[in-house]
């Protein structure tokens, strides 16, 4: 009966070695190459629906700096960072975003986005919280950009650099 337990022993400890090495690289690749997400709410009504849209994100754009005015990005929320934000950037360092009025008795504003920042919005200005309210948003934010959508099935395809009309 001693002669079993080895083996046995042995055998539960190279199959769970292999099972951390499996989780170890699933996490190195959900950290540093691709993620799935959903995105929900109406912010990015039409490119996405209200009721979530499932999407791949990848983090070789942000992590090499490739990032472009027009790529939809998930970032970590500047007010609450337990929250994910889904915007399109609309500015990149250096450049002038124009803020159109919201109310009557506001003036159009313009804003310069710093470096090491982006302008971030929803496609349904109507109802996003974005940079409009929090500013510029720094890139260390910014995780990844969503670049195919997954579900549903019969709007998938690939996520463009450019708003929808």
């Amino acid at each position: 009966m001693s002669a079993k337990r080895p083996s046995f022993l042995r055998d539960l400890l190279s199959q769970g070695g292999a099972a951390l090495q499996f989780c170890c690289i699933l996490h190195c690749f959900h950290e540093h190459i691709l993620d799935v997400t959903i995105c929900i709410g109406p912010s990015m009504l039409p490119t996405f629906n209200v009721e979530g849209d499932v999407v791949l994100v990848e983090f070789f754009s942000t992590k090499f700096q490739r990032l472009k005015s027009g790529d939809v990005v998930v970032a970590k929320s500047p007010t609450n960072p337990k929250q994910t934000v889904c915007k399109r950037i609309c500015g990149m360092a250096g450049d002038v975003v124009t803020v159109q009025p919201t109310h009557t008795f506001q003036n159009v504003r313009h804003h310069v986005v710093p470096e090491g920042h982006v302008w971030l919005q929803g496609d349904n200005l109507a109802n996003s919280t974005d940079s409009r309210s929090y500013g510029p948003v720094p890139l260390g934010l910014v995780r990844g950009r969503v670049f195919y959508k997954v579900w549903p099935m019969k709007e998938a395809g690939r996520i463009g650099a450019t708003k929808p009309s």
